[in-house]
């Protein structure tokens, strides 16, 4: 299981690649790339910057993985998340979950994300034609984490 925060880019592939291996236990593989978008809320997006908290958002990350972990039988998981200015279409987050079995993959590859986006502390800032601005929670965040708590 593996953390990683970084300002430079990922190659989803190399990464994907180097989680799986050669290890012949693998039989599916689910990832999730978030990419950064040119609108939100309905207004155009110059750049991103993604800011966090060393230390705290690396154990907040590790935190999510091992619940992760015991939910579903995994054999890895990996998270690399950047931060720092971004650019529309830049890729923001990977998230790559290796098990026997594509069922355990996809619900810890979408539990991973769901929980990032509400207990990983990251800060948004856009850079709007009306200025910048600091991007809210989403309640669909809060709703997508809360089905996780009842099953």
């Amino acid at each position: 299981m593996a953390v990683r925060i970084q300002h430079e880019d990922f190659d989803a592939g190399a990464e994907i690649a180097r989680l799986r291996g050669a290890d012949p236990n693998v039989g599916a593989v689910a990832c999730f790339i978030g990419v950064a978008r040119d609108v939100n809320d309905g207004e155009r997006v110059a750049t991103l910057t993604l800011e966090h908290y060393p230390g705290m958002t690396e154990r907040a990350l590790q935190d999510i993985c091992a619940q992760a972990r015991a939910r579903w039988k995994l054999i890895d998981l990996l998270v690399v998340h950047r931060v720092g200015k971004l650019k529309p279409t830049d890729p923001i987050v990977l998230v790559v979950v290796t098990s026997a079995h594509r069922g355990d993959a996809f619900a810890a590859c979408e539990f991973v994300m769901d929980y990032l986006k509400t207990e990983a502390p990251f800060w948004k800032k856009e850079v709007t034609p009306a200025g910048e601005r600091w991007v809210d929670a989403r309640a669909s965040d809060d709703e997508a984490r809360q089905r996780w708590e009842r099953t």
